[in-house]
């Protein structure tokens, strides 16, 4: 049995997935919460609110996107968030650039709209689907979302060693950090045994998606580099 402080029930308050999706939903309220407080007419405050969003935009992609990106189920669903994300950065743009008062408050309406379209996607389709997918841990996720979120920055280790990781959350690490890989990036995962378990795992959920290479196979320690690959789905 799991010790008590581990102990919840899912989909309520006490289920990790539903504080970790709470999260980032509050932090979405906060931005709309900003974007309600520009003055369109001025500009005052939109220079902090586009700092705001820029970091936003990219903790979403860094973490939550990048985690969904490889699997085939929410591939497509990325693929339209992150065109979404820079249709809201050239509006983004247009609101700072804007010659007067009625072009920025013009510009303002339609960045509320892209955005609004954004943030719902997120919390409606891309968050039920991360807490369901194999290999996905939300909790360290949105660990992630804040970190970045509030200016810092995430340490994607080139070599992850999986003995000093709690077993629970052994997978779930590996499978975050391959997510953040670019094509061609790899990292070396080092264990106490031959990690085949994890390879079926990585074939199902990254079909053709990596390759897997033993640098050192046993007896006693186990190494094996893996890197993402192209893939045209």
């Amino acid at each position: 049995m799991p010790p008590a402080a581990e102990v919840f029930i899912q989909a309520t308050g006490t289920d990790p997935a539903v504080r970790a999706q709470g999260v980032v939903e509050h932090a979405q309220g906060q931005l709309l919460e900003r974007l309600e407080a520009v003055d369109a007419v001025h500009g005052e405050s939109a220079a902090p609110f586009a700092e705001r969003l820029r970091r936003y935009l990219a903790a979403a992609d860094l973490s939550l996107y990048a985690a969904a990106s490889g699997a085939a189920g929410t591939r497509l669903t990325v693929r339209a968030l992150r065109t979404q994300a820079a249709v809201i950065g050239r509006q983004l743009d247009a609101v700072l650039s804007a010659a007067d008062g009625a072009e920025r408050e013009g510009a303002v309406r339609a960045l509320g709209g892209g955005l609004a379209v954004l943030l719902g996607a997120e919390r409606d389709v891309l968050l039920p689907a991360l807490r369901e997918l194999p290999g996905v841990d939300l909790p360290s996720l949105a660990e992630d979302f804040s970190t970045v979120l509030e200016g810092g920055r995430l340490e994607d280790s080139a070599v992850i060693d999986v003995r000093e990781i709690p077993h629970g959350r052994r997978h779930p690490r590996i499978f975050t950090r391959f997510a953040r890989l670019a094509d061609g990036e790899s990292f070396v995962l080092v264990n106490n045994h031959d990690p085949k378990p994890l390879r079926r795992e990585f074939e199902a959920a990254h079909p053709q998606a990596f390759t897997w290479e033993y640098v050192e196979s046993g007896p006693e320690q186990w190494q094996v580099r893996i890197t993402r690959v192209a893939t045209h789905a």
